[in-house]
This record gives C-alpha cells, structure tokens and sequence, in this order.
C-alpha cells in the first residue's frame, strides 16, 4: 500500500530483456533502507525489489543507491509507452510502514489505465494539466476526488465528459509537485499512468449491484 506521496526521483540506468524486463534504476536512497523483496511504486508501479546496492555518496553528501526489479510483458503493455527505457526519470515511494503519515490517499500501485497530457498551461507559479483518460474510467473520475498521475496523489478540479466516451480532467500541479516529481516534466501528448481512487472503485461496484 501507499500514499501517493513521491519520496525521490529515480532514474532507470540499464533495462535487460531476460524474458521479462530485469530493469536497473538509481535512487538517492540510503541503501540500507532498501530490503530484497520489499515494493517500491515505480511511477505508480508496484514492483518488487529483487536485487540492491550502494553506488557511494552524491556530491550533496546524500547516500545513492540502485535497485532491480523485473517487469513483466503485462506490466509494459499496461503502462505509459516508452516508461521502461534507458535514462527515463520516474517517481519513487516505498511502501507504507505501520505508523507512517497518510499525506496523500490510499494507493494500491495498480495502473487502470494510461492517459494523455491534452494540454498543458501555466497558472501563475502553478501548472494546469489536462488529462484524457479512457472510457472506463470515467464512471470513477470526479470534481474533488483523488486520482494518482504518475504514482503521485492529486485532487481532481474539473471534470469533462466527451461524446466518445472519454473524459478530460483538470489537476493543478503546484511548484513544489512539480519540482520533487516527474510532473514538471511532462509535455503535451506524453502519457501517464493513472490509478482510480480505491474508494470510488469500490462505490461504483456497490453501485452496480444494487442497479442489477
């Protein structure tokens, strides 16, 4: 289980097709903290640490670490294109501890679905980013709800539903958001992974029983 709430910014240093992917990624973790077999949300991934180690110290003093994980053909074709590549940046959290603060919402590190950044503007020190989702998602995305982009938790602002079905929503990515994860990095077009809250998931199944 997590939060949402993006502890570091890895980078994916080396990716071995080995059947599956056995991907390499960089972290300023101490590596100490980083136990085989724990879960680590990859850009809101859930993925299990298989092997770790110490790369030394960075220059501002802070431990640096990698990890590996494997990620299936069915994880790859379920997340955001071109996520699993050489030099790709990614949003990291591990996985909540007893006792830890709930900042964000609940997050299981499952991706729904994949949407789409269809624009992109600044709002005065903020970011306004739209997001198309697919069709069905739709039925879980509302004004004021949670949804995770990118493994970070984000409330909803706005909501538009299209007449083939999809919907556009609206998400405010402040300056801090944007500077301690991948989202001020996004382009208009690029895709993401997005995670429906796990609430409303289980609402609308309430709400499909009682109508049948």
């Amino acid at each position: 289980m997590f939060t949402g709430i993006v502890t570091a910014i890895g980078t994916i240093s080396k990716v071995e097709p080995r059947g599956d992917l056995h991907v390499t990624i960089t972290c300023p973790f101490d590596p100490d903290t980083i136990a085989i077999g724990a879960s680590i949300a990859c850009s809101g991934v859930c993925l299990t640490v298989v092997d770790r180690g110490a790369l030394g110290q960075a220059e501002d003093g802070a431990e640096s670490a990698w990890f590996t994980v494997d990620v299936s053909a069915e994880t790859v074709s379920r997340t955001a294109r071109g996520m699993w590549s050489e030099g790709r940046r990614i949003n990291l959290e591990p996985s909540l501890k007893l006792g830890d603060e709930m900042g964000g919402h609940i997050v299981s590190g499952h991706v729904d679905a994949v949407g789409r950044i269809a624009d992109w503007q600044p709002e005065g020190a903020s970011t306004r980013l739209t997001v198309r989702a697919p069709a069905e998602l739709a039925p879980f995305i509302a004004p004021k709800g949670s949804i995770t982009v990118d493994g970070v938790s984000l409330t909803v602002n706005e909501v538009h539903d299209r007449e083939d079905g999809s919907v556009d929503f609206g998400l405010n990515v402040i300056p801090h958001t944007a500077e301690v994860t991948t989202l001020g990095e996004v382009a208009q077009g690029a895709e993401v992974n997005l995670e429906i809250d796990t609430v409303a998931r289980y609402l609308k199944r309430l709400e499909s029983l009682r109508a049948g």
